[in-house]
């Protein structure tokens, strides 16, 4: 297991929590999807993230 701190590891939980609601987000709203990818300094590593735009 990696060794995280605090900030690191409030940040992997809540991108694991937006992996699991977004399908269950996306098929209730229609749009497109943007993904971008940002750099994240609590982790210090790039991560997705994905917009819906109407």
């Amino acid at each position: 297991m990696p060794d995280l701190s605090r900030r690191g590891f409030i940040a992997a939980a809540i991108a694991a929590g937006t992996v699991r609601s977004l399908p269950t987000l996306a098929s209730k709203v229609g749009g497109r999807r943007v993904l971008t990818l940002v750099y994240d300094k609590s982790l210090g590593m790039m991560r997705a993230v994905e917009k819906l735009v109407p």
